[in-house]
């Protein structure tokens, strides 16, 4: 997972994609970078690290422009390298192209193998210099935009929403099965393209709605034109984004993140009820759900492990002992609070055990005498291929266990997972529109030495609009 924005402003972007970019830091935290375009040249400047530390006052002064293009990262393919960090910069037949990309292709490796054999070169190991080749290709060639991301479509496998920057105009285009988030919004003097709607909140702007899949967003000085590109017969939505990566606050494809986790939380109680003197989330990844716990038990929700709100998110560190040392230091629990006292834990997920583990021991040292810890996702039984950085299944605790053997390995009380059909159910979409492969082992795309839903692969009925709508058309 990355997260991407951009944006047209009459005023500069600068500020605004670093507020934007901001919001969106717990989408990546590896890396950061902004590009800009002051109308006859490209700005550019990204480095290791938080937004905060990456870009000073000086850095985002010297950032002029009326479009830019922003990027964080959390590598899925390609080493943290500075060359890997985006948003990646070309120059083209006198034009200036910038591109970011959040998600993750799975045919990579055969697309780069046939541009190397016709004499490309690349400079990065991402796919989003696949991505980026495939358009200026395209571009050169054809001269079209809307070619060059239908071309896209056809090519790339895999999940993909994308930005680019050429010159001053910003073009936006997603998945056509909208397997990652991506949405649209208006600021005071333009638009915005993110890739969750708290980076438009974040600038005080007005969210309009989310980019279909298959689409492609056109945003300039004179305003936002919209082409379906591809349709297909569903969606994949990824089910992990409503469990872990976005933020509670997010409206993703219509729905409240928040809204989702806590009703999953009351769902927790329905299939699992325990006698507890108290409910305790894991912060901050499970507070809605244990609000949601806690509202439909009646068992009173107290704080009894405390964050320390300038430690990162342990999950999207690059290794498991880097995630090992960091859970101390995150969470510090409240001995008054647990001592002598049976607990209700609510996280959001279980991936490879050593943190839940890690947080029971700390809760009895405490005192607490029982944790009873509840889950709100599925087990995670297998890999995901399309931007989560959980690569095989030698790393997930449940993959070859069942729920009790995974109860004793964490020492929990008693464990458990909220059902699949609870968790669609509190989605709200039906099963076939969401990508479940992390947790059934069923994706939607063909994958090497995987199970494929054979309803969803190969539905993808391309077609193009010539004629682009205009956005008052396409809201009407």
């Amino acid at each position: 997972m990355c997260g991407i924005v951009g944006i047209v402003d009459a005023g500069g972007v600068s500020i605004q994609l670093y507020y934007a970019l901001y919001a969106l830091q717990h989408r990546g935290q590896e890396s950061a970078g902004i590009s800009t375009f002051d109308g006859t040249s490209l700005r550019k400047f990204k480095g290791q690290g938080l937004v905060a530390d990456v870009f000073s006052p000086a850095v985002l002064k010297d950032l002029k422009g009326t479009a830019g293009v922003g990027h964080v990262r959390y590598p899925t393919t390609g080493s943290n390298l500075p060359e890997n960090i985006q948003p990646l910069n070309f120059q083209f037949q006198e034009h200036f192209i910038s591109v970011a990309h959040n998600g993750n292709l799975v045919n990579t490796c055969d697309i780069r193998r046939e541009y190397e054999q016709a004499g490309q070169i690349f400079t990065t190991t991402t796919d989003t210099e696949i991505i980026a080749k495939i358009l200026i290709q395209e571009i050169s060639t054809s001269g079209s935009v809307e070619d060059a991301v239908q071309l896209c479509m056809k090519r790339m496998q895999g999940s993909y929403s994308v930005v680019i920057m050429i010159d001053g105009v910003i073009y936006a285009f997603r998945d056509p099965l909208g397997i990652k988030p991506f949405c649209l919004g208006k600021i005071e003097h333009g638009y915005i393209v993110a890739s969750e709607s708290v980076a438009i909140d974040a600038l005080g702007g007005k969210f309009l709605r989310d980019i279909r899949p298959g689409e492609l967003i056109r945003m300039d000085g004179d305003g936002v034109k919209c082409t379906q590109i591809a349709v297909a017969g569903r969606c994949a939505h990824c089910i992990f984004e409503y469990i872990y990566f976005a933020r509670a606050d997010a409206v993703i494809d219509g729905v409240l993140v928040y809204d989702v986790r806590r009703t999953i939380g009351q769902k927790l109680h329905e299939e699992a009820p325990v006698s507890a003197d108290s409910v305790c989330s894991v912060p901050d990844s499970g507070t809605a759900y244990a609000i949601g716990y806690a509202e439909r038990s009646r068992i009173p929700f107290v704080e009894s492990l405390m964050k320390n709100r300038y430690m990162g998110r342990t999950f999207i560190m690059p290794t498991q002992k880097e995630r090992e040392r960091a859970v101390r230091i995150k969470l510090n629990p409240i001995p008054a609070h647990l001592k002598d006292k049976s607990i209700v834990l609510v996280d959001d997920s279980i991936v490879r055990g050593t943190t839940s583990k890690r947080i029971i021991e700390m809760m009895r040292d405490a005192g607490a005498q029982e944790i009873h810890m509840r889950i709100g996702s599925p087990a995670i039984k297998a890999p995901c291929y399309l931007g989560v950085d959980m690569p095989t299944r030698k790393e997930l605790i449940a993959s070859d266990k069942i729920e009790e053997e995974v109860r004793r390995s964490i020492t929990a009380t008693s464990l458990h997972h909220i059902s699949l059909d609870a968790l669609v159910k509190a989605i709200g979409f039906d099963r076939e529109d969401l990508c479940t492969g992390c947790l059934t082992g069923c994706y939607p795309l063909l994958i090497d030495g995987e199970t494929a839903n054979p309803r969803l692969v190969n539905f993808v009925d391309v077609t193009f609009q010539s004629r682009l709508e205009s956005f008052e058309a396409e809201t009407t």
